[in-house]
């Protein structure tokens, strides 16, 4: 085997790399750090290592006794685990039907599922809005009709990018097997579970963690359907805290540790599923 050489280019590439990351890393660790500060702390000393008289965990005390913490990520684990879900489902389905049959219309529809990542959701939630609204499902006292209003755009919201990730992976399936599976007496449903999903579990994976993390960090939806605070998810809880507890720093430090951290450790146990599933569509598309 031939030694990789570190040239000077790759060296200025890591370099890059190296500054880039730290400027995204350090903010966060700045949070981290001062979630563990008393709020008179965090303006005289906010660089400092919370040690020994620094270090409090009354920030977390205040948080867990101030706020429905558990009750936000329930809800926001409702919401998303439901979008991605539906989205893995729909979407596949859909992709499938797109890539493998042949009917009228199909060119038409592919363009419009395009088309359809163009418009951002600021553009369609008012309508969105008046069309649940005439449905009797939002600003009611009811917790999962609420969280029901609220995963719904977020699910439509995630369908025109799962689609086309989808897609291009599936159409570089051999349809050998799935000939064979006909064969056998499998119907199109026994196919797609039994076939296309187990071959495209990268691509689901991926679109799966992408509609997660959206739909967890979408605030824009859920100010707009989650009104009462039993029905606050974990990002609408931190915006309700911003505006009541804004100059108490260490408070808000606390909050947003307890959003982030868990978002950060999801995604670094399974970066390598997106990186595949975004890499074999690329790839076999």
């Amino acid at each position: 085997m031939k030694e990789k050489r570190f040239s000077a280019g790759k060296f200025i590439v890591y370099l890059i790399l190296i500054f880039w990351a730290l400027t995204t890393i350090y903010p966060l660790a700045w949070v981290f750090l001062n979630s563990f500060k008393d709020k008179k702390q965090i303006m005289s000393n906010s660089f400092a290592l919370p040690m020994r008289d620094l270090f409090t965990t009354d920030n977390y005390g205040n948080a867990f006794q101030k706020l429905n913490i558990f009750g936000a990520y329930r809800n926001s684990l409702i919401i998303s685990c439901s979008a991605a879900a539906l989205v893995i489902l729909f979407a596949g389905m859909a992709s499938y039907a797109l890539v493998r049959y042949s009917f009228r219309g199909r060119k038409l529809l592919n363009n419009l599922v395009i088309a359809a990542m163009m418009f951002p959701v600021f553009a369609t939630i008012i309508p969105v809005y008046r069309m649940e609204f005439s449905w009797g499902i939002v600003n009611t006292q009811n917790l999962w009709l609420s969280l029901l209003s609220c995963a719904l755009p977020q699910i439509a919201g995630n369908m025109a990018f799962a689609i086309v990730v989808l897609t291009g992976y599936i159409q570089g399936l051999p349809i050998d097997l799935e000939e064979a599976a006909y064969m056998e007496g499998c119907t199109a449903i026994k196919i797609f579970f039994k076939v296309i999903m187990p071959l495209t579990k990268p691509s689901f994976a991926t679109v799966g963690i992408f509609s997660f993390i959206w739909s967890y960090n979408d605030l824009f939806t859920q100010q707009f359907f989650l009104r009462n605070k039993e029905q606050y998810a974990i990002t609408r809880l931190l915006l309700e805290i911003s505006s009541r507890e804004g100059t108490n720093y260490g408070l808000m430090a606390a909050v947003v540790s307890l959003i982030v951290v868990p978002m950060l450790i999801v995604y670094a146990c399974l970066q390598k599923y997106i990186i595949k599933g975004m890499t074999a569509g690329a790839l076999k598309g």
